[in-house]
C-alpha cells in the first residue's frame, strides 16, 4: 500500500490539517494517509504543547470515520526529541510492505537541509508538499524525489486557533464538533 506520513502536533488538529490530509489521501495517488502525531518536534517548543495523548485522542476524533486516513502514534515509543528519518526507519522495518512517502509544506521543504539525514529522505522516499503562502519554492522543489502537489492553500493555523480559545471567540467551522467539545471537556489551551 502507498502511505503518505503528515507528521505534525496538531495543537490542536483543525480544518487546515484535514483538508490537506484528504486532499493527498484523494488526488495524489496515496491509498492512505496515516497523521503522525507526534510528541516533541525538535524544531518546536514543546511548552505550547498540551499532552500528547490529548492531541492524539482530537486527531482520533477529528478523523473517526474516514476511510482513507488514520491516526499514528507510533512516535509514542521512540526516543524524543523525534526525528523524521528515525521514524521512518522504524515503520519502515515494521511494515516493510507499504511504501511510505512524507508529506510536507512548502515552509519544511525549504528547511529541509537542516533536518537529521536529509540527504536519507531524500534518496529513499517521495515527499509530497502542499504550498503555503509566503514560501518561495526552495531549490529542492526541483529534485526528483519531491513533488509538488495542487493542495489548496491553508492559512489557519493551531496558533489562531489557540489564540481564539484563549480570547472567548468561536473556533466552530475551524475545527471539527467533536474536537470543540473535546476541547472544552478537558478545558485545553484557555
Amino acid at each position: 500500500m502507498k502511505i503518505g506520513l503528515f507528521f505534525g502536533s496538531f495543537n490542536p488538529i483543525h480544518a487546515g490539517h484535514l483538508i490537506i490530509a484528504n486532499y493527498m489521501a484523494t488526488y495524489t495517488g496515496l491509498d492512505q494517509v496515516w497523521l503522525v502525531v507526534s510528541p516533541h518536534n525538535p524544531l518546536k517548543e514543546k511548552e505550547t504543547l498540551v499532552h500528547t495523548y490529548d492531541r492524539l485522542e482530537m486527531v482520533r476524533l477529528a478523523i473517526d470515520d474516514t476511510e482513507n486516513l488514520r491516526v499514528c502514534d507510533v512516535e509514542f515509543q521512540l526516543p524524543q526529541p523525534s526525528y523524521t528519518i528515525d521514524t521512518l526507519t522504524h515503520l519502515k522495518a515494521k511494515y516493510p510492505e507499504h511504501n511510505f512517502n512524507l508529506i510536507m509544506g512548502s515552509d519544511n521543504l525549504a528547511s529541509l537541509k537542516k533536518w537529521k539525514n536529509y540527504e536519507i529522505l531524500l534518496h529513499d522516499y517521495h515527499i509530497m508538499v502542499y504550498p503555503r503562502r509566503g514560501t518561495e519554492l526552495p531549490e529542492l522543489a526541483t529534485h526528483p524525489s519531491v513533488i509538488i502537489t495542487e493542495t489548496p492553500i491553508m492559512e489557519l493555523s493551531a496558533t489562531f486557533i489557540r489564540q481564539a480559545i484563549k480570547d472567548k471567540k468561536s473556533i466552530r467551522f475551524f475545527v471539527p464538533d467533536s474536537v470543540i467539545e473535546f476541547i472544552e471537556s478537558k478545558s485545553l489551551y484557555s
